[in-house]
This record gives C-alpha cells, sequence and structure tokens, in this order.
C-alpha cells in the first residue's frame, strides 16, 4: 500500500481557515464594539457592588470582558464552553495586536474571575483561564526622588497663588512623603475619627490611621513638619469647606478632593519648586520607602509601613537603594572607573 505524502492534495484533510478576531488597540486596553451580553454586565455589577473595584479597574474589566466574547463570536464558541486552548489563543492574539504584558495579565484576571463567578453557579464546571499566566515583563525600579528634592518639595512655598491652598498642599505633601500613603489613602483621610471613616490623624498620638488595598488597615507614625503643616491646615481648611464635608482635604468648592486633583497639584508644586523630572503621589510613596531603607536597613519595618501583604513586594526597595550605593560608589570611589588591565 503507497504510503501517503504529508503535502498530498488527495490526501490531506483541509485545515480550517483561522478565525478573524476583533481588533484591539496597543494601548492601554481592549475593546469590543458590539453590547456586553447580560450575564457579563450582571458579573460586573458583582464588581462594583460586592466586590467594590476601583472604577478604572472595572473599566479595564470591561473593555476585557468585551474582547472576550468577541473573539468568542468570531471563533465560534460558546462563551460558557470555551476551554484553556481557546483563552492561549485569544490572549496570543492580544499580543499580536501589540498590548504589553500587564494589560494581558489585566484581560487574564477579568477573564479568570468571569468563570470563577460561574463556577460558583454551576454554570460552568471548570475555569479555563486557571493555569494561564500573561507574559512576564521586566520590572521597572519605582521612580524616587533624592533626599534634597524630596525635601526641597516638602518645604517649597509658593511666592504667588492662594494661600490657604498652599497650606492645604504642603500638608498633603507632608503626609504623602513622611507617611508613605498612598493617593487613595491621603483623599480618604477624614477630619474626625468614626465607624464611617475610612482614615483619620490623630495630632495627639501623632499617628495617621489609613485603610489600605484590601480594606486593611494600618496605623502610621506622623514627624513633626507633618504635624506643624496638618494644624496648620485645619485651621485655614475652615474657609474652604462645607459645614457638612467631613473630608480632611477638600477643593475650592468645600468638597473632598480626588486623586486626579492631589495629582495636578502636585505636579504643579514640582514645577515650581524646580525639580527635574515629573512628579506623581506614588513616587513620593516610593521615596519615602527608599529614604527610610537607606537609614535604617530594616525591610521588615518598611513593608509594615508600607501596608504590604508580601515581604516580596518591599524587597524591590532593596533593589533601589542598591543602585544607590552603586552610584555614590561610582561617582566617589577612585578606582570605580578604572579601567580593566589599566
Amino acid at each position: 500500500m503507497a504510503s501517503r505524502r504529508p503535502g498530498d492534495a488527495a490526501s490531506a484533510k483541509a485545515e480550517p481557515s483561522a478565525p478573524t478576531l476583533p481588533e484591539a488597540p496597543a494601548a492601554s486596553g481592549v475593546s469590543a464594539a458590539e453590547p456586553l451580553d447580560p450575564e457579563i454586565l450582571r458579573f460586573i455589577e458583582h464588581l462594583v457592588v460586592e466586590r467594590r473595584l476601583a472604577e478604572r479597574t472595572v473599566a479595564m474589566y470591561r473593555d476585557a470582558l468585551g474582547w472576550l466574547q468577541g473573539s468568542a463570536r468570531a471563533y465560534p464558541v460558546v462563551l460558557k464552553e470555551v476551554q484553556a486552548h481557546h483563552v492561549r489563543r485569544f490572549s496570543a492574539a492580544l499580543r499580536d495586536r501589540g498590548l504589553g504584558p500587564r494589560s494581558i495579565a489585566i484581560a487574564l484576571s477579568a477573564w479568570r474571575g468571569l468563570y470563577k463567578w460561574w463556577g460558583r453557579s454551576g454554570a460552568v464546571l471548570a475555569n479555563p483561564v486557571d493555569g494561564i499566566r500573561a507574559p512576564k515583563a521586566p520590572k521597572p525600579l519605582p521612580k524616587a526622588l533624592g533626599v534634597d528634592d524630596a525635601v526641597a518639595l516638602a518645604s517649597h512655598e509658593p511666592e504667588a497663588g492662594d494661600p490657604v491652598l498652599a497650606l492645604r498642599d504642603r500638608c498633603m505633601v507632608e503626609l504623602l512623603y513622611g507617611c508613605g500613603l498612598r493617593v487613595g489613602e491621603l483623599v480618604g483621610l477624614d477630619v474626625q475619627a468614626s465607624n464611617a471613616a475610612a482614615g483619620w490623624v490623630d495630632a495627639v498620638d501623632a499617628t495617621a490611621h489609613v485603610l489600605g488595598k484590601g480594606s486593611k488597615r494600618r496605623s502610621v507614625p506622623v514627624g513633626g513638619p507633618a504635624l506643624e503643616a496638618l494644624m496648620a491646615w485645619s485651621e485655614a481648611r475652615r474657609q474652604l469647606a462645607r459645614a457638612t464635608e467631613p473630608a480632611l482635604f477638600v477643593s475650592r468648592r468645600g468638597t473632598r478632593l480626588t486623586p486626579s486633583q492631589v495629582r495636578s497639584r502636585l505636579k504643579t508644586l514640582a514645577l515650581q519648586a524646580g525639580l527635574p523630572t515629573h512628579v506623581h503621589p506614588h513616587m513620593l510613596r516610593h521615596s519615602f520607602a527608599s529614604h527610610l531603607l537607606q537609614s535604617s536597613g530594616d525591610l521588615r519595618a518598611v513593608q509594615e509601613l508600607l501596608g504590604h501583604a508580601h515581604i516580596a513586594t518591599t524587597q524591590v526597595y532593596t533593589r533601589l537603594d542598591f543602585q544607590h550605593l552603586a552610584q555614590v560608589y561610582d561617582k566617589a570611589h577612585p578606582r570605580a572607573k578604572a579601567k580593566v588591565g589599566s
């Protein structure tokens, strides 16, 4: 019996044509033009109401689920019958369309959450996304200010502008840099401690109590300069805040500041102070951790102050600290730049 050659058209079964998957932008997310399935909309409602995910996270999950829905229909495969090989195909298509590892990881997280949610009600028997990981991305070192720049920003006094807002801004910088707060923790601070407050500052005890990621509370010490800035702002705050507004930091309209407003003010302050780089709130948190680690060398203490659940998250600052030491060595040691063999 004659053997069949692989390329023999008479004997080889025709391969099905590859489905055309929906387009995805190469920027910061994935999208789909068609309306979302009602069951996906219910899952998104679950994320908002029960999981209480941040608005930006929900928006990214919505886009990722839209991509999943469009890809399943293009394949075609029923969404609840998607298997692991489909998920690999869909995630590979995201990579081919230019999305980075972080965006792909967000998409996989959204898909994994959807199937896990369906699994709880018995709508699916297994989660096809389990065990599938996004491509590894290089982990850049967090950007931190030098000690001199951080102090210059915290002590900067604008020559023009509203003096009341200047007191507010200085207090915000002192708490961001002096306590290592996240911007969400900062804007969540209330004037008074209460069961409804996400956070507050106890000036008598010199302690800030905040609600961090995962709804975990932590307390951090507040230094002298931050307490002085807090006292000055607390007096001036009465000129702006509405009578019923509980927020510590308020806008010109007397209502609670938003994270975007803090970012904008911090960017302006950095430019006024003559800092050579764009400054954002998380950079001050990085600076807090880096400078504290450089001085103390106590990684566990820095972990507690930052509110990191895992020590591995904090260990990135040891790399940042070593980079600082290497720069000092390169600048100061007479043999640092000596050529090999000279």
